[in-house]
C-alpha cells in the first residue's frame, strides 16, 4: 500500500512536535510521538510504538509498520498534534 502524506504538512507536524514536546536527549515526545533527526539533520525520523516515518532529501518517505490499523492510527495521531497546536 502506498501512503501518501504532504510534504509541507509533515515538516509543520515535526516543528509542532519540536515546539511543543518534552526534549528528552535528542529526541522530542508530544502526544505518543517521538521526533528527531538523524546527526546532519537531513532526516526526520517520526514514530510511535507501532509505526515509524523516515522522511529525508527530496522529500522522499519511508514507512514502517504491520497492519493498516497501525498506519491510520499513527495518521490520526499527527494530524490531531497539527490541530491542536495550531499555526506556529
Amino acid at each position: 500500500m502506498k501512503n501518501e502524506l504532504d510534504s509541507k504538512f509533515l515538516l509543520q507536524v515535526f516543528e509542532k512536535i519540536r515546539t511543543n514536546g518534552d526534549k528528552k536527549e535528542d529526541q522530542y515526545h508530544l502526544n505518543g510521538i517521538v521526533a528527531y533527526t538523524d546527526l546532519d539533520g537531513y532526516t526526520l525520523f517520526i514514530e510511535d510504538k507501532n509505526c515509524k516515518l523516515q522522511f529525508g532529501f527530496h522529500n522522499q518517505y519511508h514507512f514502517d509498520y504491520e497492519t493498516n490499523d497501525h498506519f491510520h492510527t499513527f495518521e490520526k495521531k499527527l494530524k490531531q498534534i497539527d490541530k491542536e497546536y495550531g499555526a506556529n
